[in-house]
């Protein structure tokens, strides 16, 4: 199955990743001037728009979650509007955060984690009947040691029940301690086969703890997606609130050299890790996802970047302190 998913992206290794687009707070620093009108229909006409656009720039990947607000009803009366074929797309998803802000912009809480079976099953039904046989992937959201979910028999008995449908089952990372999740992911296994065979990982210009890891995840058969590029729109801000002045100077020097914004500096360097098979864009509009989408041949040491990342302690705390808007 893992081998079709590759054959139907092979033409576009940036897919679309919808958190910003299903629900009307984000965390992306420029969310509210992004998307100035915040009602259900605005929102779903503008993301129809963003998918239509990605389509006709070659996008096969969307990823989506049942914590992003309507995102999967959006993408799901999309892919039905425009009869896209099932066979010539990819849609991921994920469960284990509930949506709780109530189309609100400031919330209390946005979304609440819960990594227990009844959750699970319940989202699964909920995934199943929105996307249907669109729903190629099903991942753990934000999968972490704290909440145990990768030592809950239960749930992975489950998972691997859903396995059998024909959906990979998979699991997203978020946190410090990434690559020790997945190293612990890498250890489950069914009748001697690996239970998940995707993986969706933080990595940036910021971020880049997890790395070898998902090299040796590579290394084992797993379909690998790079999410949060963007470091929530501080890379691209290039902005000392933000970035520290080291920082800047090296991607801005970086990108002059090779005459690339800053947002593509970004992806480009996770395209020529080598390692994924799919990196996400998180653009909300239509400006961004074309730069995004500029893939570029020049090559970029990327030794000129390891200077500048940072301890994903300190990357995490500075995520977890940014506001939604």
């Amino acid at each position: 199955m893992i081998k079709v998913l590759k054959e139907r992206i092979a033409n576009q290794p940036v897919g679309l990743g919808i958190a910003a687009l299903g629900r009307p707070g984000y965390m992306t620093l420029t969310h509210d001037k992004d998307l100035p009108d915040k009602s259900r229909p605005a929102m779903e006409k503008h993301a129809h728009y963003l998918f239509d656009l990605a389509w006709q720039n070659g996008v096969r990947y969307f990823d989506t979650a049942r914590s992003y607000g309507d995102g999967e009803k959006f993408l799901a009366s999309w892919l039905t509007d425009r009869e896209i074929p099932n066979e010539q797309v990819v849609i991921g998803s994920k469960w284990g955060y509930v949506y709780t802000a109530n189309w609100q912009v400031k919330a209390e809480k946005h979304e609440i984690k819960y990594h227990t079976l009844e959750n699970l099953n319940r989202q699964w039904e909920e995934s199943k009947a929105i996307l249907g046989d669109y729903l190629n992937i099903y991942h753990i959201h934000s999968a972490t040691l704290e909440s145990g979910v990768l030592e809950n028999d239960a749930i992975l008995d489950r998972l691997h029940e859903i396995k059998q449908t024909g959906v990979i089952i998979g699991l997203s990372l978020t946190g410090p301690v990434q690559a020790e999740i997945l190293k612990k992911a890498l250890k489950i296994k069914y009748d001697g086969e690996l239970l998940f065979g995707s993986v969706q990982a933080t990595w940036n210009l910021l971020e880049t703890s997890v790395q070898e890891q998902l090299r040796i995840a590579k290394s084992e058969g797993l379909f690998i997606i790079l999410k949060e590029l963007m470091a929530n729109g501080r890379i691209p801000a290039l902005s000392p609130d933000y970035l520290n002045f080291r920082q800047i100077e090296t991607i801005r020097l970086l990108g002059e050299e090779l005459k690339l914004t800053a947002d593509q500096v970004a992806i480009n360097a996770a395209l020529q890790l080598g390692i994924a098979d799919i990196v996400l864009s998180g653009a909300a509009t239509e400006a961004h996802l074309l730069s995004n989408l500029k893939v570029s041949a020049r090559d970029i040491d990327l030794n000129k970047l390891d200077q500048i990342s940072q301890k994903p302690e300190d990357f995490w705390k500075d995520r977890s302190e940014l506001e939604w808007i």
